[in-house]
């Protein structure tokens, strides 16, 4: 070999950047590290858009569309799971109502002047979650996708703001960011997922590990059907006050209600700042 030759110190892998190095960034003992990037960068970008706060929107990603239960209606493939999720997709357009709503009279559309408040923030993906970013978009607010990246890919919705939309590996960070800035929390039906959701929220506030905020309950129908709340205060496992930490509801107004109801801030817009949001 020349004396001159370093092209083999140069090809290693320990020559590479730390920065540059993929299997060193993915070992396992730089797991800390990829959790405090989640956090760095999706915080980083949140700060530089100036989203100050958010009302945070969880629900099924399997409830579809109008457009997706129209299809499903058409299909020869019906069964009773089918008629009883097409049963659901009333949600869909409640969630985005509702989401028309916080985003024109929670203060979303300051955003177009400076500071976003109570900007809508959800998981990223389809169903309910689409069905909230869709609402916002269509009030002409921003609002915030945090999707997770899963074995079978969770694609994003088209109707988060695109520099607000976010892809994480790690689901305690997602929790983490959806917490963050929350003004309030409206949950709509949903599985394992939703319920992992709903129940660290409310773990965080009874135990006071979060500051008071208002939670809304979509479907009194549903959450009593599938979780006998009753049931735990009579067996002694939460307490009386525990119930007085979600509200069921509805409709989107009565959900709006209760949130302003418990001591959710609106940041009303002023009609320059509308205009600008309808034309921008």
């Amino acid at each position: 070999m020349h004396p001159t030759d370093n092209s083999a110190q140069r090809a290693a892998q320990s020559y590479l950047l730390a920065v540059d190095d993929k299997e060193f960034l993915l070992s396992d003992e730089m797991r800390p590290l990829r959790f405090a990037l989640e956090y760095a960068k999706v915080e980083q970008a949140l700060r530089k858009a100036c989203i100050v706060s958010t009302v945070v929107v969880f629900g099924s990603a399997r409830i579809p569309s109008p457009e997706q239960a129209e299809l499903l209606r058409r299909s020869p493939a019906s069964s009773p799971r089918i008629d009883r999720l097409l049963q659901l997709a009333v949600y869909y357009e409640r969630a985005r109502a509702f989401a028309r709503i916080v985003s024109t009279r929670g203060g979303a559309l300051l955003a177009a002047k400076g500071c976003g408040e109570n900007v809508i923030a959800t998981g990223g993906g389809p169903g309910i979650m689409e069905a909230a970013n869709r609402g916002a978009f269509e009030a002409g607010a921003p609002s915030i996708g945090f999707n997770i990246g899963l074995p079978a890919e969770q694609e994003p919705n088209s109707f988060s703001t695109p520099a607000l939309t976010f892809k994480l590996h790690y689901f305690g960070m997602r929790k983490m960011h959806l917490a963050m800035r929350a003004n309030a929390l409206a949950v709509f039906p949903g599985g394992f997922g939703t319920l992992d959701e709903l129940f660290e929220i409310l773990t965080l506030l009874q135990t006071r590990k979060a500051p008071a905020l208002p939670v809304v309950l979509f479907g009194r129908d549903y959450w009593q059907k599938v979780i006998n709340f009753d049931e735990m205060l009579a067996d002694g496992v939460i307490g009386e006050q525990d119930l007085s930490l979600f509200e069921l509801v509805d409709d989107p107004e009565e959900g709006w209600d209760a949130l302003v109801r418990g001591g959710l801030d609106a940041h009303l817009p002023s009609e320059t700042v509308r205009q600008a949001a309808r034309e921008g």
